[in-house]
């Protein structure tokens, strides 16, 4: 069985919108090593609607600058959960779950391979989180505070995790991996 891994960054208010303002300073040899393990680790993706179109927007380029990582990105599967995206929007190597995204993800994970690497966070969490279908929860803390914006899955019930294990990072970032109890 595969396992289903989420891996979203926030800072230390819970924010999790705009990384691209408060976390790229962070972006450095260790959390580039983090990030690769991660990605080669997984055979596919799993993907929201916005981040789904941010992501293609963006990675199809990336190859003469991220290399063997953008390379890696483009190639793998996504598995993109959207009530309005059709396969003709999709040019990314990209399928679309329509109806019941809960089962279908089940169904995803019960096929034989690698984990499923899921980015960004959103309505799809909700979804995820509802029927027990994350694993992992890989929590990027950023020693930062934004002060305002979308919180961590703001509005949730009372879930209790585990804590599975800590990566801290010198640049101060550490990653919390979380597993459902």
């Amino acid at each position: 069985m595969r396992k289903l891994i989420e891996s979203t960054f926030m800072t230390l208010d819970g924010t999790i919108s705009a990384p691209e303002k408060w976390g790229v300073r962070y972006f450095d040899e260790e959390y580039n090593d983090y990030a690769r393990e991660l990605l080669f680790d997984a055979d596919a993706l799993l993907l929201g609607r916005t981040t789904y179109q941010g992501f293609a927007s963006v990675w199809p380029d990336m190859e003469a600058i991220e290399g063997e990582y953008a390379v890696r990105m483009n190639s793998l599967p996504k598995y993109v959960a959207s009530r309005t995206l059709t396969n003709a929007d999709t040019t990314w190597n990209a399928t679309v779950i329509n109806g019941d995204v809960a089962k279908e993800v089940a169904r995803l994970k019960e096929l034989p391979g690698r984990s499923i690497l899921k980015f960004g966070t959103g309505e799809l969490d909700r979804t995820l989180l509802e029927h027990q279908l994350v694993d992992e929860y890989h929590l990027w803390l950023f020693p930062t505070i934004a002060g305002s914006g979308v919180r961590l899955l703001d509005g949730m019930d009372i879930t209790h995790l585990k804590l599975a294990r800590t990566t801290t990072f010198t640049s101060g970032v550490i990653v919390l991996v979380y597993s459902p109890r």
